[in-house]
């Protein structure tokens, strides 16, 4: 019969033999054991132990074993950089490092290893680890990853001053959401992990926390370009920009209800249109309300100095014979008949000196690259002058266009430093559409006076002469006078065609055409006139909107205005 040591020595031998503790039962708060696997038993794969601890400057000091494989070197990267969700990334540095058998490159973004088959010693302490999670601290780490080989098997622990909680370990593809194999607390308050199996390229993440205070918190973060982030829509970016909407267009209407809108004109101010008056002694003429000339009436309608303006300008000189216009094979000649005097408006003054000047004649071939600047400037003048506007209406046009430029160019530049600095890029984007729609919206801020809002329905109303008005009753001795002295209004107001035609029929085959308008030095007859002026009307516009290109021969003007 044994004794009772004998006894107690025999059963722990058995105990031993079968696995069992000592007890026969585990200890209160011991840790299951990690499942045990052979290192590196499938071939062409990788192998680590990883040892870290948290020391108590916040610094997380790490220990590999790695097993490669044998064959060609086996490259690894870490990543030093990673997103967060917040427009952010949260950087990590790599100190004291040293590797035994193998090379490192520590970039701004990675670590890049090239490690040699065999086994390889990997050491290294991680800065921007820790950071604050309100009353805790959190420690992050990826403990392996990177690999361009599967890894076999990844056992690691961790050792911290105090005792993890909310321990989270991640295994598999970057950005997914599988738990590790197994991570638990084991007897001596290490964090141990183990992970079989992943695939090239996939990772093992490992966040826990611990108590604040626990060590100086070494979070790094830095601030990203995420378009996501920077322009995305949330309640205060909505509220934002609602804001910034209402500023907007309260802002441009304010502006357009105190700059840009004409002053009213009652019913009776602007009335029916009288163009055409019987004088005293029975004869029948033209006059144009308000006195406006045929290029003053562009510039009141559409508040700007257009090439038909100039060109109606060109036509209304010539029937009153300061100028006068002969048609050749393929061009036509304007010759000079008097000099300006002052019955002359500066803006007409400007037109006969851009054409012949002190000269005699000019072919309209050869007017490419003339000066229009000085005829735009008299213009805009005049129209301030006869009271039609309150302010030069170039002028207004270009203080409210290079507003909106520049408050588009403060909006870009607004939305950069929003989304560069947070998620508030749209409301930069709200204010470079504000600077777009004042840019748009710089036509219509040029505001004409009561008087040039009459002047502006006075215009419809010889637009409607001009379509309506019965030239067989006019008499036939007044005829040409009237005919000669509407033309120019009706070239300006795109009603030359119309104009004409009405005038056909009384003008049977042989009728002699304007006096101002010759056929290669001989009286034009009307037909030939009915025939050739648009023509004419079209090249001297042309030509008025060119420049002289290098070798002599006209060229568009691209900044020219448009004729109507």
């Amino acid at each position: 019969m044994l004794r009772k040591p004998a006894l107690v020595v025999l059963l722990l031998a058995v105990a031993a033999l079968i696995g069992l503790p000592a007890t026969g039962r585990s200890a209160p708060g011991a840790a299951h054991p990690l499942p045990a696997r052979p290192v590196n038993v499938l071939p062409g794969t990788v192998s680590t132990d990883v040892h870290v601890k948290l020391q108590r400057d916040g610094g997380l000091t790490v220990t590999e074993r790695i097993t490669v494989p044998a064959g060609p070197p086996v490259r690894r990267a870490i990543p030093l950089r990673q997103r967060t969700g917040d427009g952010t990334d949260r950087v990590f540095a790599l100190t004291d490092v040293r590797v035994d058998g193998g090379e490192i490159e520590i970039g701004p973004d990675a670590a890049r290893m090239t490690l040699l088959p065999g086994e390889v010693a990997f050491d290294y302490t991680v800065r921007g680890a820790v950071a604050e999670a309100g009353d805790l601290q959190e420690i992050r780490w990826q403990l392996s990853g990177g690999w361009d080989l599967p890894v076999d098997r990844v056992s690691a622990s961790l050792l911290a001053p105090q005792v993890p909680q909310d321990i989270t370990c991640l295994a598999g593809p970057v950005g997914g959401h599988e738990r590790c194999d197994r991570f638990e607390i084991g007897r001596t308050r290490q964090v141990q992990v183990l992970q079989f199996g992943l695939a090239a390229g996939e990772r093992m993440d490992l966040s826990m926390r611990v108590p604040a205070g626990a060590v100086p918190s070494n979070a790094v973060t830095e601030r990203r370009f995420d378009p996501v982030y920077a322009f995305s829509l949330t309640p205060e970016t909505g509220a934002g920009l609602a804001g910034v909407a209402l500023l907007l267009i309260g802002g441009i209407g304010v502006l357009w209800r105190f700059r840009g809108r004409d002053h009213r004109a009652s019913a009776a101010a602007t009335g029916p249109v009288e163009v055409l008056l019987t004088r005293a002694d029975g004869t029948t003429a033209f006059a144009s309300p308000d006195g406006v000339l045929p290029g003053q009436i562009g510039t009141v309608a559409d508040e700007r100095v257009d090439l038909v303006d100039v060109a109606a300008t060109v036509v209304d000189l010539a029937v009153r014979n300061y100028l006068g216009i002969e048609e050749l094979d393929g061009d036509w000649r304007i010759v000079r008949r008097n000099a300006p005097d002052p019955g002359l408006r500066e803006y007409e003054r400007a037109v006969h000196d851009l054409l012949v000047g002190d000269r005699e004649q000019v072919l309209v071939s050869e007017l490419a690259g003339r000066n229009l600047a000085p005829v735009r400037e008299a213009l805009y003048a005049e129209v301030v002058a006869h009271d039609w506007f309150t302010r030069r209406p170039d002028a207004e046009r270009n203080r409210f266009w290079w507003g909106g430029v520049g408050l588009a160019a403060a909006g870009a530049l607004l939305t950069v430093l929003l989304a560069l600095t947070g998620p508030l890029g749209l409301l930069g984007v709200a204010v470079v559409l504000g600077g777009v729609a004042l840019t748009s919206a710089a036509r219509l801020m040029p505001a004409r006076t009561a008087r040039g809002s009459v002047l502006v329905g006075q215009i419809h109303g010889l637009r409607d002469h001009l379509r309506d008005v019965p030239v067989a009753e006019i008499p036939d001795a007044d005829r040409d006078t009237v005919f000669s002295r509407s033309l120019p209004y009706a070239l300006v107001l795109g009603e030359a065609e119309r104009w004409l035609a009405k005038f056909t029929p009384l003008a049977p085959d042989g009728t002699p055409g304007p006096h101002w308008y010759a056929e290669r030095g001989a009286p034009s007859d009307f037909a030939r006139f009915r025939e050739a002026f648009p023509a004419f009307a079209t090249t001297l516009c042309a030509a008025l909107g060119a420049r002289r290109g290098s070798s002599g021969s006209p060229e568009p003007e691209t900044d020219a205005v448009a004729s109507r």
